[in-house]
């Protein structure tokens, strides 16, 4: 790695490109210390290039904090769930093997397809050593990315990958699935049996090293992600989120039904509420394979999105709750309210513009106080209380 100089403002003012040059050849030299020949170390490292957008892409924060209908409405779409019940028939006599294997039933490994990459439609164009090793070079998280690109090239050698070929995300994301380089290494499956494991170009090992991975990562066969749920007339809201945790008897016992009203039914099995867009929006009763979902991805809205684009893909039909109309709030928007409600005594900790657990908790106890619905969430109602006036983005 790069060393640093004892100046600042020589660090400062260093040549990015010199820097990932010396830097770059510690990388190879690491690469041979990690089992790859030389022969393959020195042709992969001569045509690793400096990428400056991905430091740019590092870096940058959205202007905007979406919230769940723009995010759920854009991912969850009738040319997806179209898409995604054409590939099932398609792809049959496979997904009935892997159900068979593995126990993840088709559906899910059509959504987690369909949101990683649209169904393979676009897998990235960025040159995935060239990102890795951009990264690997940056001080930020040199030591998570230097481990990935030397897994990179290592999976490169051995299945016989060819460099120009494993185009990706600018964060180094792989092939249909979008895999990491350690995910790839540890959980990719030869799926059509050819010796080799591709997944930019085989479809096949593609959804096979995705159900390999959410069958490691957890996943309850014959269980399903979680439904949507209607809840009773004078719910206590603050029993939502994932430490409010009951069994599925319980809630049925409280009083929360399906969607349409029917009984949830008995079981032990543990589950929580979501309530993604407030208490006007639709609410989901999560199961333990939601957040398997969740360690693919750790994004509730993500989870909800696989969730129901595979109900969809099954069969079912649209959510009966409507969403909300919502802006995309700016970041500063949100750090208004956080420190408005910090000088109210609600603490919620430093203003970053993020909508976590202590800032939502805090929106709970400010609509308690002023005799709203304690949903935590950050309606048009709840900002405009704080004094907050909102431009409508969407």
């Amino acid at each position: 790695m790069a060393q640093q100089g004892d100046d600042e403002t020589s660090v400062a003012t260093a040549d990015p490109k010199q820097v990932f040059a010396t830097c770059k050849q510690g990388l190879q030299q690491s690469a041979v210390e990690y089992g790859i020949t030389p022969e393959t170390a020195v042709q992969v490292f001569a045509n690793i290039k400096y990428q400056p957008r991905v430091i740019e892409l590092d870096r940058s924060q959205p202007e905007f904090v979406q919230t769940f209908p723009g995010y759920f409405s854009k991912r969850v779409n009738d040319w997806r769930i179209n898409k995604g019940r054409a590939l099932a028939g398609e792809h049959k006599a496979l997904l009935k093997k892997l159900v068979k294997q593995y126990g993840i039933p088709a559906q899910y490994l059509l959504a987690f397809w369909g949101l990683e990459t649209n169904f393979g439609g676009y897998k990235g164009k960025m040159p995935v050593l060239d990102s890795l090793a951009t990264l690997a070079c940056d001080p930020r998280r040199s030591k998570f990315f230097t481990k990935e690109l030397l897994t990179a090239v290592k999976l490169l050698e051995e299945q016989s990958l060819e460099q120009d070929k494993m185009l990706g995300s600018w964060a180094g994301a792989m092939g249909h699935t979008q895999f990491m380089p350690s995910a790839y290494a540890n959980y990719a499956v030869d799926g059509d049996g050819d010796g080799q494991i591709n997944l930019w170009e085989s479809e096949a090992d593609a959804l096979t090293s995705a159900a390999n991975f959410l069958s490691q990562l957890g996943w309850q066969p014959g269980f399903r992600w979680g439904r949507e749920v209607k809840l009773p007339a004078g719910f206590d809201y603050s029993l939502l989120g994932y430490n409010k945790r009951r069994t599925v008897t319980q809630w049925n016992e409280a009083g929360v039904t399906r969607a349409d009203g029917q009984p949830l039914g008995s079981s032990d099995i543990n589950a929580y509420l979501v309530m993604p867009a407030g208490h006007e929006g639709p609410t989901f009763l999560a199961y333990p394979n939601f957040r398997v979902i969740m360690r693919w991805n750790n994004s509730e809205f993500y989870a909800i999105a696989v969730g129901r684009l595979a109900d969809r893909i099954a069969g079912d039909g649209p959510m009966l709750a409507s969403l909300p109309p919502l802006p995309n709030y700016r970041r500063d928007d949100i750090k208004a309210m956080q420190q408005q409600l910090n000088a109210k005594g609600i603490e919620v900790g430093g203003a970053d513009g993020i909508l976590g657990p202590a800032t939502r908790e805090g929106i709970r106890e400010y609509q308690r106080r002023n005799d709203m619905i304690a949903d935590g969430f950050p309606s048009i109602a709840v900002m405009e209380s704080l004094g907050i006036s909102i431009t409508p983005t969407s």
